[in-house]
């Protein structure tokens, strides 16, 4: 996720890589072990570098995925430098480096205490689901809705866990492309009927990328939501 870092108030750090699982079939999520760590909050952001042997390097922004550790989620990029590697050749005890946390307007606090509106877009989810995991780890009782948008089924990441929410997190899964058996909702982008029934009382987060996310900021406002209560994170 492109974004931009504070250079001069960061320290990179080793990473090394404990866990890993598959959440598509092209996305991986991924933990590590960073010395050190000054601990983040959800929704904030890491810079990620990798260096080769002949000191060529590239870095990458991610978000990360979980409170209390730090878990990226990356989705491997056509003709990327860094995501291919993160996603299939990274292996248990092989170090990165990482710098962060970054980022302080894209967040959520558990004493914030109003409602939460979350819209996610493809790999967007990542940092969103560090807030509804923060809720949880939180013992927050904050009504949450997620409302979440892939190609398919397929696509979606952490599906188990998102299958069944917590109490209080109310889950809506949107399809582009191709839908499940059963579904009622034919395929079709993110439209103001996905929205009904949200209060405009709430404060609202939106990731994807950045077409995605205008286009859901726009509904928002077009339903009277207060646009300082609106935050956007986007890449691509």
């Amino acid at each position: 996720m492109a974004r931009t870092a504070l250079p001069g108030r960061l320290t990179w750090r080793v990473a090394r890589l404990t866990e890993a699982r598959r959440e598509t079939g092209t996305a991986r999520t991924l933990v590590f072990d960073v010395p050190d760590w000054p601990g983040h909050l959800a929704g904030q952001h890491v810079d990620v570098r990798l260096t080769a042997g002949d000191g060529y390097s590239a870095q990458r922004s991610y978000s990360l995925s979980a409170p209390g550790r730090v878990e990226l989620t990356v989705q491997r990029a056509p003709d990327g430098e860094v995501s291919p590697y993160l996603t299939d050749v990274l292996g248990p005890g092989d170090p990165v480096e990482i710098r962060g946390p970054v980022g302080g307007w894209f967040v959520w606090r558990p004493d914030a205490g109003r409602a939460v509106l979350l819209i996610a877009g493809g790999s967007g989810i990542a940092p969103l689901m560090a807030m509804i995991r923060a809720r949880r780890l939180s013992g927050s009782d904050v009504p949450f809705r997620l409302v979440y948008s892939t190609r398919t089924p397929a696509d979606v990441f952490y599906a188990d866990e998102l299958q069944h929410p917590d109490p209080g997190v109310d889950v809506t899964h949107i399809y582009t492309r191709k839908v499940p058996d059963g579904c009622p909702r034919p395929p079709g982008r993110l439209t103001p009927a996905d929205l009904e029934g949200v209060s405009t009382d709430v404060d609202c987060f939106i990731c994807g990328p950045t077409g995605f996310v205008e286009a859901a900021a726009d509904l928002l406002l077009a339903r009277d939501h207060d646009p300082r209560r609106i935050k956007t994170e986007r890449f691509g």
